[in-house]
């Protein structure tokens, strides 16, 4: 969960990297989504254990390059962010209302599914969905 709160949204508020966060375990309990944090994140197509390029959830994940943080302290925030919600997460309020989907409002063609889904709140740059 770390490395996915890192990439899709360190530039982003403590309160937009939660809500990434809590997207990620809002899925883990939803029966069309894995039952894993690593479940989630790494849902895709795969070829020989490899995500194909551009064809899974999380975009950090299969856009072909590394996924090595290479800002400690913003990696360091992420880490501490991760094991905080999974330590809360049967406690705390829920920032996104069950959001299980998102994206990030800078784009300049927004996802097709954005239409279909129920628009929830923005944080930041990211659009919230359920």
């Amino acid at each position: 969960m770390a490395t996915a709160i890192y990439w899709e949204s360190k530039s982003e508020s403590t309160a937009g990297q939660i809500a990434v966060g809590q997207t990620i375990l809002n899925r883990t309990q939803h029966p069309r989504f894995p039952g894993s944090v690593c479940g989630v994140v790494k849902e895709g197509r795969h070829v020989k254990g490899l995500p194909v390029k551009d064809r899974c959830q999380f975009s950090f994940y299969c856009d072909g390059r590394s996924d090595v943080p290479r800002e400690p302290k913003a990696y360091e925030k992420a880490l501490r962010l991760s094991e905080w919600l999974l330590l809360t997460k049967d406690w705390i309020p829920d920032l996104t209302d069950g959001a299980l989907y998102y994206h990030a409002s800078w784009m300049e063609i927004w996802p097709k599914w954005s239409q279909e889904k129920r628009r929830l709140l923005q944080i930041d740059s990211h659009v919230f969905y359920q």
